[in-house]
């Protein structure tokens, strides 16, 4: 007597589940992950919004550290926040007519500079180290000795042989200087192309405290995050199904004759 075995596939449960692909505590999970990833990516962005604002840098005057072109964010600041060190936008129709400049903050209110004593910049009467300049020459002509007046700052760009900043304007009634007033926004970061954030001017240190830099890691982690949450939890589901498919499948004989 001869026989033949064959075999089929079945689910465990002998039908088709039509019941929440992964368990409706996977389901919750996911959609809380979801929402919760939608909260901190669209945060992100609406916190930036309010915090920065993009400025394009037109000329070289800031190289090496903002390049022609580059794309910058700048955090909104009052001008009272501003410290030496600081590269921060501004408008001053004595320099140029209603549009925005970016230069470095050397000096502040009360402050004496001068340029240069054996090849750097001196405020107070202390050599500065300006690391962020990255071995450009720190100035191709003197500047005489200036008295910052109280409320005013004094700016120069990185790019120190053609940068038409405060040296540029000694003649002038304020010597160079600009109302802390004037200042609106202190850059943080160059975003196109990805540079990062602005390298700390610690050679500023000795005379005082340096700036905090502003929320922008922060907002970058949280858009991030939220970003992997939405993916994560929306992939949920997929994933489930295609488990789920492969564990309720199983081979099991037919029968014999």
């Amino acid at each position: 007597m001869g026989g033949e075995s064959t075999t089929r596939t079945a689910p465990h449960s002998g039908g088709t589940s039509t019941g929440p692909v992964g368990g409706r505590h996977g389901q919750r999970l996911s959609g809380l992950a979801v929402a919760l990833g939608l909260v901190l990516f669209l945060g992100g962005f609406a916190w930036a919004a309010v915090i920065y604002r993009p400025y394009t840098v037109p000329t070289g005057s800031m190289t090496p550290t903002i390049g022609v072109g580059d794309r910058v964010l700048a955090q909104r600041v009052n001008g009272d926040e501003v410290r030496r060190g600081d590269v921060v936008v501004f408008t001053d129709k004595t320099w140029v007519s209603n549009a925005p400049v970016v230069k470095r903050v050397v000096a502040v209110g009360g402050d004496t500079v001068s340029c240069c004593t054996d090849g750097k910049l001196t405020v107070n009467g202390k050599e500065i180290d300006e690391t962020y300049l990255k071995g450009n020459v720190v100035e191709d002509k003197a500047i005489p000795t200036v008295k910052v007046p109280e409320g005013r700052l004094f700016l120069l760009g990185d790019e120190r042989q053609g940068s038409l900043d405060s040296s540029a304007h000694l003649t002038d009634t304020a010597q160079g200087t600009v109302a802390r007033s004037a200042v609106t926004a202190r850059v943080d970061a160059v975003v196109w192309p990805m540079k990062g954030m602005l390298e700390r001017p610690t050679g500023f240190e000795p005379l005082g405290a340096l700036s905090s830099p502003g929320p922008l890691r922060t907002i970058i982690i949280l858009i991030v995050v939220g970003a992997a949450l939405v993916l994560g939890g929306g992939a949920y589901g997929p994933v489930a199904k295609l488990f789920g498919r492969r564990s309720r499948v199983r081979t099991e004989p037919v029968g014999a004759r």
